[in-house]
């Protein structure tokens, strides 16, 4: 499994436990805990920990765009694993550097997620609601780089 994979598994872990406890525990403790039992010598730990804070920091915008993309579906009532899937994957397609984790690794990475750890349907749902956020938000960069491609055909004014 690569760093950052395991990594973004170990994050879920321990979103995991934090949620199943009502987020009554300390997150920090628990993410070392479990780094230090699933991911010793992992080679990026940084990720992981950049990772949480950043799910932390922006925790209540990213339930608001879950509970706007899936309104069908009350936050409190997506399964623990999703919640923390799609909260996994909404950060990184919204707040990560999207040189580091283009969205569409974002999407996927989330997606495997929730095949690997949740259920029947969880690739699917996360597929579905990160799908919804991401045609929303736009392809960032695409816009840029079509109107370059079309820049460089221009024929050249040769008067």
């Amino acid at each position: 499994m690569a760093t950052r994979q395991l990594a973004r598994s170990i994050v879920l872990q321990s979103l995991y436990e934090w949620d199943f406890y009502k987020q009554k525990e300390d997150l920090t403790k628990i993410l070392e805990r479990n780094m230090q039992e699933f991911g010793p010598g992992i080679d990026e730990p940084e990720f992981a920990w950049k990772l949480t804070k950043g799910i932390i920091d922006h925790k209540e915008e990213i339930d608001n765009i879950i509970r706007k993309a899936a309104p069908e579906w009350p936050l409190e009532q997506i399964a623990i694993v999703d919640r923390n899937a799609l909260r996994i994957g909404l950060y990184e397609l919204l707040y990560a550097d999207r040189n580091e984790v283009p969205p569409k690794v974002a999407i996927n990475e989330a997606i495997e997620i929730a095949k690997n750890y949740g259920g029947t349907n969880s690739g699917k749902f996360i597929n579905g609601v990160l799908g919804t956020v991401y045609r929303e938000i736009g392809e960032p960069m695409k816009d840029s780089k079509s109107k370059d491609k079309k820049e460089d055909k221009k024929p050249e004014n040769k008067e």
